[in-house]
């Protein structure tokens, strides 16, 4: 593999002790088409220098960190010191506990997977052996490491036929949904409506369920206009967009059940998606809250 490991150690429980090396899944770049701020005139780069209202240009050895506790008012934390809290690095996911695969609300997830493997031929038959009694017992694993020098709580489960570890938000750092729940007005939905509503959702379920149908198309197109442009200067306009037409939610519920049951359960996007066959290397498909 040409790929360099991000992280490796041991995932351990109890006695159990899997040397494993973790891969980023996420691509190079996360896959999007990154662009740089030119001078319009001249189409060089522009740069950013560092400055101090009261003395102007500074060098980065005048510059510290800095914690604001109330307006205008500072506490320094120099480098030395932010190392010294610093949590231990010592290389090894240390799995807590097991639980069932919708226990975790995926709010949680901070969206930084890592793909585990065994480290060598000693870790290959542990790796099968917890990779096999997770997938049969339906169940992850929430385990503690350390990432850059702080203490970070992941769930670890199956994927295809390898083990991933998804590192998790702490609570303390997510907003509470019941901050938003004043926004939602209660109501008591006509049971017509309702029963359409179920009708649609179970007319629309897909069982073989497949995300990579799912192309970020943005990207693509982007991709698509940078390359023309390189080759020719051309200026590339779009149709304008059209505002959705605002239609009877009975009507919109009938509607959306026919051409649900007409499309097999299947949206636009993925019966044209399917077309051209499923993807190969499909994850394995999880179950969530």
């Amino acid at each position: 593999m040409s790929a360099r490991p991000s992280w490796s150690g041991f995932l351990k429980f109890n006695l159990i002790s899997v040397p494993v090396k973790g891969y980023n899944a996420a691509a190079s770049g996360g896959g999007k088409i990154g662009f740089h701020l030119l001078h319009a005139k001249c189409h060089e780069r522009i740069r950013y220098k560092k400055v101090c209202p009261v003395h102007g240009e500074v060098t980065e050895d005048q510059i510290v960190s800095g914690y604001e506790v109330s307006k205008g008012k500072y506490v320094v934390v120099d480098k030395e010191e932010r190392k010294g809290v610093r949590s231990e690095d010592d290389k090894t996911i240390d799995v807590d506990a097991f639980v069932l695969q919708d226990a975790i609300d995926p709010v949680y997830f901070s969206g930084r997977t890592y793909y585990l493997v065994p480290d060598g031929k000693v870790g290959q038959q542990p790796y099968n052996v917890m990779l096999d009694a997770m997938r049969e017992q339906e169940r992850f694993a929430v385990a503690r490491v350390v990432f850059a020098g702080r203490a970070q709580v992941a769930l670890v489960h199956p994927t295809g036929h390898l083990m991933a570890m998804t590192l998790l938000t702490y609570e303390s750092e997510l907003k509470k949904p019941e901050t938003f729940e004043d926004e939602v007005k209660p109501s008591s939905p006509a049971p017509q409506e309702l029963k359409l509503a179920e009708s649609l959702i179970s007319a629309a379920t897909d069982e073989d369920f497949d995300l990579s149908h799912y192309k970020d198309e943005y990207t693509n197109r982007l991709s698509k206009l940078v390359e023309g442009k390189a080759k020719r200067a051309t200026k590339v306009v779009g149709p304008a967009h059209e505002e959705p037409a605002v239609i009877n939610l009975m009507d919109a519920l009938r509607k959306s059940l026919d051409r649900a049951k007409k499309g097999g359960g299947k949206s636009e996007h993925r019966k044209k998606a399917s077309h051209t066959g499923k993807a190969t290397g499909t994850h394995g498909r999880r179950k969530t809250g």
